[in-house]
């Protein structure tokens, strides 16, 4: 009987290092996966890894000419489409190993078996956009400037002094 548990051990042993290495294999894999995308004009070209991580951007000459905002979506609709083409990779690499019938991309996503409207957020207001830093003089020596003091309270005491 002895032996019988002998085996049964063994061979749970060998499972184990098996899907040991197996895990191994697709982590090296998933480390590899990345996507890249660029922009229809060509001004924009973002790389991400396979968790959708900003790895690389780079902009063309030509994007300089878009105006802040308009680069802004440029740079954020081709990351998603990189992010887009990093996610497929990754559904890619894992879809071998799951078990017949699982989703990678609930997995990934945490979700599980819930619907879409069993996770949806509460509406939630945007944040508020930061506020512009006042225009300063552009007379101003910023050498003597007090950076500690702010611009509501006036001007600081070492531009106060140096006007005396």
């Amino acid at each position: 009987m002895t032996t019988d548990h002998r085996a049964q051990v063994d061979e749970l042993l060998a499972d184990y290092r098996r899907s040991r290495d197996q895990l191994a294999s697709v982590q090296r894999d998933l480390a590899r996966v990345s996507g890249s995308a660029t922009s229809p004009d060509g001004s924009v070209t973002a790389v991400v890894d396979a968790k959708g991580t900003l790895t690389d951007l780079e902009l063309s000459d030509n994007a300089y000419r878009l105006r802040p905002t308009q680069l802004a979506q440029l740079i954020l609709r081709t990351t998603q489409e990189a992010v887009a083409k990093a996610a497929e990779g990754t559904y890619r690499t894992l879809s071998p190993v799951l078990p017949a019938g699982t989703d990678p991309e609930a997995l990934l996503r945490g979700t599980a078996d819930l619907r879409p409207e069993e996770i949806q957020p509460e509406e939630v207001q945007p944040p508020e956009r930061p506020r512009r830093r006042p225009v300063v003089d552009d007379d101003e020596d910023f050498e003597q400037r007090d950076w500690l003091q702010t611009d509501a309270a006036g001007p600081s005491r070492t531009s106060a002094r140096r006007t005396r």
